[in-house]
């Protein structure tokens, strides 16, 4: 089943940019619909606040290596590893294909999808919520800034200085998921009792944004700049940071002696990029007429990186099974007399 959604939601993103691509949104109704993402934006960063459970985050506070670890993967390699991309990708991309790459970089880990394939190959769970949720609430603060520093050159930036750009993100993402932490004592029992329902609201404003950002880029000529040479190009890129980020999350948790359960955190954790953090802040802090291109390199390594670890995931699952069913023959010969 949660394949099949992950499957629907991938279906929802090709679709939007089809329809972009068709019919993009033009004059009148564009500045309505920009308005309408900027609340939908507002809406999912608010229940993000409203879902976080502190309880599970005190949970996982005094592993505090892993986490360390974690962020680091998320904050400090992948930034690494795109900046020793970025010379090849200029030679064999645009310019703004190759910020996108940047940009997916510099974006904190997922939420739901790292919790849920860390629960499916038997991992650290409770680590995997606190890991997850601690890198998208310290994203907030640190991709604009690393996107200032790393990303951004003046030309393609929404909106100004730095100071700016990072009040945007106080105001548009930050203060809707403090409202919603500071609000989960009323609501936060209805909005675990319809999480499946907000999930759809989640993904409704991801497709709405996807929908605009194509829109903008389209009318700006989008499809006239990339051709399918540059989209293998961008896949195969994507396989490789995402190859690198999984053996060295691998190689660095048994080389610090960590559990299997924490290595399997460490991978699903600091291997993944979310698309649910980024394509918000992709609005906020780029031009609009870039958008699309630079939202582009995210939404390929999204779906790349859901397969692969689903793959992954299934494999530990089953590894994780194998010790308990093997004893049973042993077991039962001893007992014959």
């Amino acid at each position: 089943m949660r394949r099949l959604a992950l499957d629907a939601f991938t279906i929802g993103l090709m679709v939007m940019v089809l329809l972009a691509s068709l019919l993009p949104a033009t004059g009148q109704a564009a500045l309505v619909l920009g308005d309408v993402t900027t609340l939908a934006i507002g809406l999912l960063f608010f229940l993000h606040g409203a879902k976080l459970s502190r309880e599970a985050l005190v949970a996982g506070l005094t592993h505090w290596r892993l986490h360390l670890l974690v962020l680091s993967a998320t904050f400090v390699m992948f930034p690494l590893m795109g900046l020793a991309i970025e010379p090849l990708a200029l030679k064999l991309l645009t310019p703004e294909l190759t910020m996108g790459i940047l940009f997916l970089c510099v974006l904190p880990s997922t939420v739901q999808s790292s919790i849920a394939f860390t629960a499916l190959a038997r991992g650290n769970v409770a680590a995997a919520v606190c890991s997850a949720t601690a890198s998208n609430f310290l994203g907030i603060f640190l991709t604009p800034l690393l996107v200032g520093t790393l990303v951004l050159q003046g030309a393609q930036s929404a909106g100004g200085s730095g100071l700016a750009q990072i009040w945007k993100i106080v105001e548009q993402l930050l203060l809707p998921f403090l409202a919603g932490q500071l609000l989960r004592p009323w609501i936060g029992a209805f909005i675990d009792r319809h999480k499946p329902v907000l999930r759809y609201v989640d993904q409704g404003s991801i497709l709405l944004v996807v929908y605009m950002a194509f829109s903008e880029s389209v009318n700006e000529g989008l499809w006239q700049h990339i051709s399918g040479t540059a989209l293998v190009v961008l896949s195969v890129l994507s396989c490789v940071m995402l190859a690198i980020a999984l053996g060295l999350s691998v190689w660095t948790s048994r080389r610090l002696g960590f559990s299997k359960e924490d290595e399997i955190t460490i991978v699903f954790c600091g291997s993944k990029k979310s698309l649910a953090s980024g394509v918000p802040m992709a609005k906020v802090l780029f031009a609009p007429s870039a958008l699309g291109m630079i939202i582009l390199p995210l939404m390929l390594f999204h779906q790349i990186q859901l397969m692969v670890c689903a793959v992954l995931a299934q494999k530990w699952a089953r590894r994780a099974e194998e010790p308990q069913e093997a004893p049973a023959p042993a077991a039962s010969s001893r007992s014959v007399p």
